[in-house]
């Protein structure tokens, strides 16, 4: 029998990037538009641009996905129809990659018969949930998330229906809160990550400890050796490399690697090149994080660095007089780095000429205040004379190929059934432990083992369970297990936080409403979550005042909306090692956050709470007819918040 050979998969943020892929070999590769994309601070390409360049890969036998993987707001449901109408027409890439359920039915509608892939941040995360997406979804594949173990993966491949694969990280940036279940960068001004605009908080030096460290910040992912592992599962179709942003240094060094562990990674001498190609690839310091389940790696050394690029010297003098002092030949086109994001003097320096050892570069006060004496500069992309000079053959190929000019469309997608909204309202909750006497109407306890053990005699059936906001597969059976237990004992009121945990109930079994960290934000996924058997659904916090107001009118559920409590910043499956629970962290800007233990994860807080309750008159009238607040005691160590905060109810999600 022929060895599996799963796809290596490569990013691509801009055209030599994607160059750089092809020439390293890879089977497929993965990029976005100027729009609807999870990485568009990326350049990311344009219609015209990427039907050419679809058309060179398939010359080269590679595939392209195209990834829409983004909250798809109220208002975008034509553009993003119009958009794929004209990507399968002029491009036929071979998948599109989603998150957003609507954009899922409004693909179908544009008239896509390719694949769908379901980005990692649509959090599809147990084996459960594999069955699930492909009889009710269609999809082709899922990507999964960064924080399974290889028993996790092997879990969820064994699930796999016919039809269905999955897509596994083996290389790149790791984030530290769990993909789809990360406010941070939004809750600090709008820039949403589930729309491709993180500014990446965690990346932050936060104090707390002994002084100023980078609690958050994770080094890389990267499997090299280990992927062998994966070569046993036929269902993992893809093995993926992280790095849209990233340029072709990085790209054509990684995809060659992993192509070369996958086809002779047996051969010791082939091995080596690879592992050499992986350290020459600049990126940050590495970890395999949780892939052995009996070697788990803590992904944040916060007395470590974390910056990507290999070091190339440190700044000297000051103001008009400040220098960047190498400590390594460059070459022409390589990048520099100076400093972190976040710290002053934070800069990017193109290399015009070949520089050697001990070379001085001046820093222009045109970029910006100088950096500290002794700042690090780091090297952060190269230009090779062999990758360059494929790149530059394929470019010759690339520029030889004939451009037109995407079409127009006129795609309207048809509008979903608009459900009159209650004229009763109820106030709900959410809280971690049984409250004190008799619970009330709308009262909520979120479904831990412990909360389910606890439940006070015929109280199962007065509340409203809600389920985590991500299911592991370690934790799937236990959850299995109290929802079963809940609905024998009465319970038939429950909030999911994933569309996929309604498989773990019988159709018609309980009355289910989507929670808030489904990321609800448009008719077209109320409308999936409606045929799906849900009875409501309560909308993503993170919209906007348009927003809010906009789609009651147009939802064909009923409404509710998170109007006070604590909102978490991210949730996520790791810890620093040292860092401190429950007290006090404060970031640069004087944002303060604190740590708890929920469960498996590990729920980041703001040192405020949310509270739209000056707006519930308007959100009412618009037609929410459920108000949430999430219940959650605050710590002993850290300080009562002086104020409260509104999300991005006053700004414009970009």
């Amino acid at each position: 029998m022929d060895q599996h050979r799963p796809e290596i998969l490569a990013p691509a943020g801009d055209t030599p990037s994607f160059l750089a892929a092809l020439a390293a070999g890879a089977d497929a590769v993965y990029l976005g538009l100027k729009a609807f994309n999870a990485r568009m601070a990326a350049k990311n390409f344009s219609l015209s641009e990427l039907a050419r360049m679809a058309r060179l890969a398939a010359e080269k036998n590679a595939k392209v996905y195209v990834a829409m993987n983004v909250l798809m707001r109220p208002s975008e449901a034509v553009d993003a129809g119009r958009l794929v109408e004209k990507l399968a027409r002029d491009v036929k890439p071979a998948a599109l990659i989603i998150s957003d359920l609507g954009l899922c039915s409004i693909a179908r509608q544009a008239g896509w018969r390719g694949g769908i892939h379901l980005s990692t941040i649509a959090n599809v995360t147990h084996p459960a949930a594999m069955p699930f997406v492909r009889k009710h979804l269609g999809v082709s594949r899922v990507i999964l998330p960064r924080e399974l173990d290889i028993d996790g993966i092997r879990h969820c491949a064994a699930a796999c229906p016919e039809g269905l694969d999955l897509e596994v990280f083996v290389h790149g940036a790791l984030c530290y809160g769990i993909s789809g279940r990360c406010y941070w960068s939004s809750f600090l001004g709008g820039k949403s990550g589930l729309r491709g605009r993180c500014v990446q908080p965690c990346r932050r030096l936060y104090s707390g400890m002994a002084g100023a460290l980078p609690l958050f910040s994770c080094r890389d992912l990267r499997l090299d050796v280990l992927v062998k592992a994966l070569l046993k599962e036929p269902r993992v179709a893809a093995w993926k490399i992280e790095g849209r942003k990233k340029g072709p240094h990085y790209v054509y060094h990684v995809a060659r690697a992993y192509r070369l562990l996958r086809d002779e990674g047996n051969d010791p001498a082939v091995k080596k090149e690879a592992l050499a190609l992986l350290e020459g690839a600049l990126g940050r310091p590495w970890t395999h994080y949780r892939f052995l389940p009996q070697r788990p790696q803590v992904p944040v050394i916060p007395e470590g660095p974390t910056a990507s690029g290999a070091p190339a010297g440190a700044t000297r003098g000051e103001g008009d007089n400040a220098v960047a002092v190498l400590s390594r030949a460059v070459l022409p086109g390589d990048l520099l780095r100076v400093g972190y994001e976040d710290c002053p003097g934070h800069r990017t320096l193109p290399v015009r000429r070949a520089l050697s050892r001990g070379s001085v570069v001046p820093l222009s006060v045109e970029d910006g205040p100088a950096p500290s004496p002794g700042t690090p500069v780091f090297l952060v992309d190269r230009r090779l004379p062999e990758p360059s000079a494929k790149i530059r053959e394929l470019q010759t190929l690339l520029d030889a190929l004939p451009s037109q000019p995407a079409g127009p469309s006129r795609f309207v997608p048809r509008q979903p059934h608009t459900h009159r909204p209650e004229r009763k309202t109820m106030d709900f909750d959410a809280r971690w432990s049984w409250p004190d006497g008799k619970p009330r109407e709308g009262a909520g306890i979120w479904l831990l083992p412990e909360t389910v053990e606890r439940a006070p005699k015929g109280a199962a059936s007065k509340v409203w369970w809600w389920l985590p906001p991500v299911v592991w597969p370690e934790g799937e059976a236990e959850l299995s297990r109290g929802v079963e237990r809940l609905l024998s004992e009465g319970a038939r009121r429950f909030v999911l936080n994933a569309p996929w945990q309604a498989a773990f109930f019988k159709e018609g079994a309980a009355a289910l409403w989507a929670g808030p960290f489904m990321n609800t934000a448009n008719a077209y996924s109320l409308e999936t979550l409606r045929l799906l058997g849900f009875a409501g659904a309560i909308v993503s916090p993170e919209l906007c005042r348009e927003d809010f107001l906009s789609l009651p009118g147009k939802s064909p559920l009923p409404l509710g909306v998170v109007l006070s409590g604590v909102w978490p910043l991210t949730v996520s499956r790791t810890l620093a090692e040292g860092a401190p629970l429950e007290t006090a962290l404060a970031s640069p800007r004087g944002e303060v956050l604190w740590v708890r233990r929920h469960g498996e994860n590990y729920w980041v807080y703001p040192g405020w709470t949310l509270d739209l309750e000056e707006f519930r008159a308007e959100l009412r009238e618009a037609g929410y007819s459920v108000f949430v607040r999430l219940e959650e005691p605050w710590p002993a160590k850290v300080p009562r918040p002086s104020r409260s905060g509104i999300f991005n109810y006053r700004l414009k999600l970009l």
